[in-house]
């Protein structure tokens, strides 16, 4: 092989490396530009996060997961939803509601799971105890702060956010905000 066919071959490599990279770069960027922040991967997450995908919405503060192929129940932390389907209770104000609006925001997506040592892996239903991130927003204090829910201290054990969930909810009611407006759960 001659040396200017080596050279050709080898500006022809650099330039599609150059060139590769260059339209790789914009794809992600123009994701972002758009509001559609890429999924992480495992190795993207922490160690005391991992992903699922959300197979189906139980109520407002509990959900059915998919981690590894094997489906689990989630109990989303720092929360409390207005009841849908407790058999020892009728359907409370706002919980038809709260489901609606988990399902609108999670349903059938890829979500970071969080857990917080503070609160132990599974509640005594053996459901895993999690916060529950979608594109980097934390759901559990979003249903919060939208009057969806409110903040729930389990056995008066502080838990990572716990600060954040009640001036949400302060929030929340001083906005008259879902379950806390004028009338919303009136009987």
């Amino acid at each position: 092989m001659s040396r200017k066919f080596l050279y050709f071959y080898i500006l022809l490599f650099v330039a599609l490396f150059v060139f590769g990279g260059f339209f790789v770069g914009s794809r992600e960027k123009s994701k972002i530009n758009i509001g559609l922040a890429p999924t992480p991967t495992i190795a993207q997450v922490n160690a005391n996060e991992s992903l699922a995908k959300v197979t189906r919405i139980v109520d407002g503060d509990t959900i059915k997961v998919l981690i590894q192929d094997k489906e689990d129940t989630v109990r989303l932390i720092g929360i409390d939803a207005p009841e849908t389907i407790d058999p020892r209770t009728s359907v409370q104000c706002f919980g038809k509601e709260a489901s609606i609006k988990a399902k609108a925001v999670l349903d059938g997506k890829t979500v970071v799971l969080e857990s917080d040592s503070t609160q132990g892996e599974r509640d005594k239903y053996g459901r895993l105890l999690r916060y529950v991130f979608l594109d980097g927003l934390n759901f559990n204090k979003l249903m919060v702060s939208e009057g969806y829910a409110h903040e729930y201290t389990y056995q008066s054990k502080p838990y990572k956010y716990t600060e954040e969930f009640i001036n949400a909810q302060k929030q929340a009611r001083e906005s008259k905000k879902g379950l806390w407006a004028d009338g919303a759960c009136n009987s």
